[in-house]
């Protein structure tokens, strides 16, 4: 392994500054555990597996929804935000502004507390906590709402302490410049602190009114709609820096374009993410024509900035592997560190990412998201993203930097590389049954879907492949935490698990950049070809059926 690595710099912070980043580990594997466990339970009391009345089906659903979107992916996304910020000041300088990143991580956790307490104490609000389904719980929901305050607060907190992290390394003697993953340490955590203030806009005012202190909040819907966007896209954004920052650690490999085109990259995720938040707004009866149009040519830039680093990564490791001799048009793979459970995971991950992606455009489409977004369609592809591609990348991390933070190796690294492959066919059987179910009008949101056995046959057929992949993910998922939190506590030892392989594909500039690479552009050829396909499939399907209406719901 090189000396200059990040989990050898991660080796040789202080144990204080180690204790954050295993708090924040464990506090992210203790949410993702309990998220998908409510996740399954809804999955089988949508698809008849299991009883429950309906205030217990829609708390289990809203727990899922707040535990996994908000919880698991913001401790993980902090957690791995430290350590990045850390790893860049080279063993040289202890985290910045400890006492503030404690304070987020403090107010993370309250805010967990808040918001379970008021997921299971007053009326089941889902997850974007809708002011109109309150009733008269009022206080319980102000306790949900103060939840996210909370979330929100810590967040801002622990971006501030990466950000000085990252600027206090950038300070030292033999770093006047930014590094590549410096650079996107901070506009990742300039993005979380957007957020976060969304997150404030958005449910300040309802726990205000819900603790009597203010009126009724009139535009929550509009706040949770540019909020959610937010929180779609930023895990991506997350997703893709580990992407470049793991891949460049595992083989040695940098991109061929240079440093300062990277930065530019990772810029223009704040370019390009804000202002596409239009298109979740379709649904909105009054939302003008003038921005309908704009909101659908704002949506086609939302994937640019991912493809792009996709094309970098992938473009400079096939470049390196052609100057190490590799053949053929995808001979290079081979050449990859595919013993290392990370690089099985971030492989995986890519797959799922376009799977996601292809979906995505459809949903995005001005006339087909009035059919789709209150329908199944919604959770079938959207779980593409957020475990196939982002939870999977997150645990790629786990994976790779919870050896040097807790100093103890893998436990079973070798079932470590072989979970993403199952989890990945647990997510196929869900995402292509419930995305048939969705084409032809099964709900979301709903726990019986039966309909007293007046649904479409297509949906009772759909239901048991929806529930089989709901627990082979889970499985999955559970296996994935259980090794984790076994390495953390010294299981590994038992087998003797290795250290990471040394990067192996690190060529000469000169030689690289001499060499052809076609299989990032092709790939991007075969996604934007499965678009079309996908959405000519989508019309036809909904053309075909005897009543459409358009949905009511929200994204």
């Amino acid at each position: 392994m090189a000396n200059n690595s990040i989990s050898q710099f991660l080796r040789t912070l202080s144990a204080g500054d180690r204790m954050l980043l295993k708090a924040l580990s464990s506090c992210a594997l203790a949410t993702l555990a309990l998220g998908v466990v409510f996740g399954l339970i809804t999955a089988l009391i949508r698809t008849g597996y299991a009883g429950a009345e309906p205030q217990t089906g829609y708390r289990m659903m809203t727990g899922h929804g707040v535990t996994v979107f908000f919880y698991w992916l913001y401790f993980a996304q902090m957690a791995l935000l430290m350590a990045l910020s850390a790893a860049q000041t080279r063993g040289r300088a202890r985290v910045a502004l400890a006492p503030a990143a404690w304070a987020g991580l403090l107010l993370m956790v309250l805010g967990f507390a808040a918001s379970q307490t008021g997921s299971w104490t007053g009326t089941p609000l889902l997850y974007d906590g809708s002011p109109d389904l309150v009733g008269e719980n009022r206080w319980q929901a102000g306790v949900f709402y103060s939840g996210y305050v909370l979330l929100a607060s810590g967040l801002f907190l622990l971006s501030v302490s990466a950000v000085g992290t990252a600027i206090a390394a950038k300070a030292g003697p033999d770093q006047r410049v930014w590094s590549t993953i410096g650079f996107a340490v901070v506009a990742w955590a300039g993005l979380v602190m957007v957020s976060s203030l969304a997150t404030l806009n958005t449910f300040l005012p309802a726990a205000a009114w819900a603790f009597g202190w203010g009126q009724v909040p009139t535009s929550h819907s509009t706040g949770w709609h540019l909020l959610f966007h937010n929180l779609h896209y930023l895990p991506l954004m997350g997703t893709v820096i580990i992407w470049y920052a793991l891949v460049q650690e595992m083989t040695g490999v940098s991109s061929i374009f240079g440093r300062r085109f990277s930065k530019g990259i990772f810029t223009l995720y704040l370019v390009f993410v804000p202002p596409t938040s239009l298109y979740h707004m379709f649904l909105e009866p009054d939302l003008s024509p003038v921005l309908r149009g704009l909101g659908s040519l704002l949506s086609l830039l939302i994937s640019v900035p991912t493809i792009a680093v996709f094309l970098v990564i992938v473009s400079s490791l096939e470049a390196n592997a052609r100057a190490r001799g590799a053949r053929g048009l995808f001979g290079w793979l081979r050449m990859l560190p595919w013993q290392e459970p990370a690089m099985a995971a971030i492989g995986m991950a890519a797959v799922n990412l376009a799977l996601g992606g292809i979906f995505a455009f459809v949903l995005i489409q001005e006339q087909l998201a009035p059919l789709l977004s209150d329908t199944f369609f919604i959770p079938a592809y959207f779980h593409f993203l957020t475990v196939g591609t982002v939870t999977l990348t997150l645990l790629a991390a786990f994976a790779w930097s919870m050896p040097a933070i807790f100093g103890r190796p893998l436990w079973a690294p070798r079932l470590l590389r072989l979970l993403p492959y199952g989890l990945t066919l647990g997510l196929a059987m869900f995402g292509a049954a419930g995305m048939s179910a969705g084409l032809t009008g099964m709900p979301r949101r709903v726990l019986d879907a039966t309909y007293d056995g007046t649904a479409p046959d297509l949906w009772s057929a759909m239901s048991p492949i929806i529930a089989l992949g709901a627990v082979i993910m889970t499985f999955s998922l559970l296996l994935y935490v259980v090794l984790l939190v076994g390495s953390a506590l010294g299981a590994g030892r038992r087998e003797g698990a290795p250290e990471p392989a040394a990067p192996i594909l690190a060529s000469t500039e000169g030689a690289a950049v001499r060499q052809k690479a076609w299989t990032a552009p092709l790939c991007v050829l075969v996604l934007i070809i499965g678009m079309y396909a996908a959405t000519i499939l989508a019309f036809s399907l909904l053309r075909a059926l005897p009543l459409a209406t358009a949905a009511a719901g929200v994204h």
